[in-house]
Formats: C-alpha cells, sequence, structure tokens
C-alpha cells in the first residue's frame, strides 16, 4: 500500500499548491479594487420585447402554419404602424424592493429612483414590487423616503404586493398613488415593537458588577447588563409611542380614505380584508398588472446591481454552501425524527 501512501501525499501537496496560488490570487485582486470606487451598473429590461419572444416560441410550437403565417402578418403590419408614429407613448418603469430588517435593497432602489427620474414624466408610470415585512425605522424611513421623491416629481406611482408589506413596508407601501394587493398578501402591522433581554440577574449572580457612565438623563433608558429602572422603562415607552404617531401621521399624510385609527393597532390584514379597510385599491397580482400594462405601454424592469469584490463573491459562494449543507442536515434530521 505504498504507493497509496505516496498518491495521498502528492494530493495533499497539490491541493496545497492550488489553494496557496488561489490566495494569492485572491490577495492580488483584493489590493488592486481596493483604491477603487466601488460602481454599480443599470440594467433595463424591455418586458414587451421579452414577453414576445416567449409568445412567439408558444406560437412556433403550438400553431400550424397558415394560423402562424396570418399572425405574423397582422404582428408586423402592427410594428410598422407603430415605427411610424412619431407620438411618444407611455413607459413603465418596474422596480423591485426585498426589503429584510435593515432595509438593505435600499442602496439600489437610491440608484434606480435617481436615474429613472432624469427620463420618467407625468405620462409614465413607475410599478414597485414591494416585499417587505419591515425593520428598522431609519432605515425604511430613508426607503419610504425615496418612494416619496417619485410622487413629489409627479410620475404616477402604483404599489404591488404579492406577499407582504407589514409595518415599515407598510410605510413603503402607502406612499403609492394605487396599492395592489394578492388576494392573501399581508397588509398592515402599523404599530411599534422593541424588545430586549436584560442579564442583570444574571451578572449578579455570578459576582460581576457592570457600570455605564452617561451624560443626560436619557442617553440610555434601558439596557442588556444594567438593572433597568421605571422610569427608564417609562421614556423608552414614550419613545416608541412618539415614533408610533409620526408613523400614524404619515399614513395619513398618504392615504387620506383610510381611517388610521382603526388600523393602526399593529394588527394585520389579507390581500381582500385589506381592501376592505382601504390599505388596499385593487385585488392584483404583480404578474397580472404588469402583463395589463404590457398590452397598453412599453415597459421596462430597471435594476441597478452593485459590482461585487472578488472576497464579496467568495464569501457569499462559501455562505451559501454551508447554508445548504445545514438546510440538508436538517432536512435529514427532520425526517428521521418525525418520518
Amino acid at each position: 500500500m505504498e504507493w497509496l501512501a505516496e498518491y495521498t501525499m502528492f494530493l495533499a501537496k497539490a491541493f496545497t499548491f492550488v489553494m496557496a496560488a488561489f490566495l494569492i490570487v485572491a490577495m492580488i485582486a483584493s489590493l488592486k479594487q481596493r483604491n477603487k470606487r466601488e460602481e454599480g451598473t443599470l440594467t433595463v429590461v424591455p418586458l414587451n420585447q421579452q414577453l414576445l419572444r416567449m409568445t412567439e416560441k408558444l406560437e412556433h410550437a403550438v400553431l400550424n402554419k397558415a394560423a402562424l403565417k396570418t399572425l405574423l402578418k397582422s404582428r408586423k403590419a402592427k410594428a410598422k404602424a407603430k415605427e411610424k408614429s412619431t407620438e411618444t407613448g407611455k413607459r413603465v418603469y418596474v422596480l423591485n424592493f426585498d426589503g429584510d430588517i435593515k432595509a438593505s435593497a435600499l442602496d439600489n432602489l437610491r440608484h434606480e429612483v435617481t436615474a429613472l427620474l432624469e427620463l420618467a414624466t407625468d405620462k409614465d408610470e413607475v410599478v414597485i414590487k414591494l416585499e417587505s415585512g419591515g425593520g428598522m425605522v431609519h432605515a425604511y424611513g430613508l426607503a419610504a423616503s425615496q418612494l416619496v421623491r417619485i410622487r413629489d416629481a409627479g410620475v404616477p406611482l402604483t404599489v404591488c404586493v404579492d406577499k407582504v408589506a407589514a409595518s415599515g413596508g407598510y410605510m413603503m407601501a402607502c406612499i403609492g398613488n394605487k396599492v395592489l394587493a394578492a388576494p392573501f398578501a399581508i397588509l398592515g402591522s402599523i404599530g411599534v415593537v422593541a424588545q430586549m433581554p436584560n442579564f442583570n440577574r444574571v451578572l449578579k449572580k455570578h459576582d460581576v458588577d457592570y457600570e455605564m457612565l452617561t451624560a443626560g438623563e436619557y442617553k440610555r433608558t434601558l439596557t442588556l447588563f444594567g438593572e433597568n429602572t421605571e422610569k427608564g422603562r417609562e421614556k423608552f415607552q414614550e419613545d416608541l409611542e412618539n415614533i408610533h404617531r409620526l408613523f400614524k401621521s404619515f399614513v395619513g399624510q398618504y392615504r387620506p380614505q383610510l381611517d388610521v385609527a382603526e388600523v393602526a393597532t399593529g394588527e394585520i390584514w389579507f390581500g381582500t380584508e385589506a381592501l376592505e379597510k382601504s390599505l388596499a385599491d385593487e385585488i392584483s397580482t404583480s404578474d397580472q398588472y404588469i402583463s395589463r400594462m404590457i398590452h397598453e405601454a412599453d415597459v421596462f424592469e430597471v435594476h441597478y446591481v452593485h459590482r461585487k469584490r472578488l472576497q464579496d463573491k467568495l464569501s457569499a459562494g462559501m455562505s451559501a454552501t454551508v447554508d445548504r449543507l445545514l438546510l440538508t442536515w436538517v432536512s435529514r434530521f427532520h425526517n428521521q425524527r418525525f418520518w
């Protein structure tokens, strides 16, 4: 078995060499990019053409030659008439916002809004496919401000909610001139929540002192490790109530038809219920609405994508691999344990 040991040693050396070379290349790429300003790319997808390509593929598979010839002839005639027309048709710009607790999609949204406002007019329309369960107050406040820019520019804004627009997500949704919700989409949660554990008694039990120095009576109200006071709790609750008042005022400003006092309880409603409460204006999925717009206007999906550095791509790839491994392991455990 001596050959096996030698072969194993050869593989180990080869693997070490490859990894060393890979790390050197990664370091060089990182040094080159360190001084470069990170820039992204704006991609625009003409949805009319995308749908046409898919439709033509289906037509060639389904229709007979005579029917296909007639259809193509009619389509070419319509295309020629459109080319000769000097009128500028309506344009619809589709944006996507998939929000997490930090509203990380905000950076892309800012660039997308800035770009389209250079071209869009009051004859056009912006459609945003919004999905978010809310998150940090300041982050979603700024995200909502990006949609306010569209509305203030006089460009009609339609918000489509297929799954959820709750809390900070609804703060964004309410800015739309129209809010469309899928039948079982979740809307609402107009409220504020904050929670934190307190380890003070654990520290005392183990004879650990915790000191916190502040300047300003309410610089810190509730803490993780200190002993919280009733006065601190009252101030913290007062801050939450103030944020809630601002939230209700904001929603009321952009949806005057809404009975804010009735819905600002922190509750959520599904699509059809949300329509009854005036949280939404129409029951429709984003697919239904955009398909309708494609037959009425030129529709473009706009994405701003940040260029990822090599180390970011590597870390993202490693993270995805670990996630898949963990998910597989959990699934197997679940099957063995319960099935």
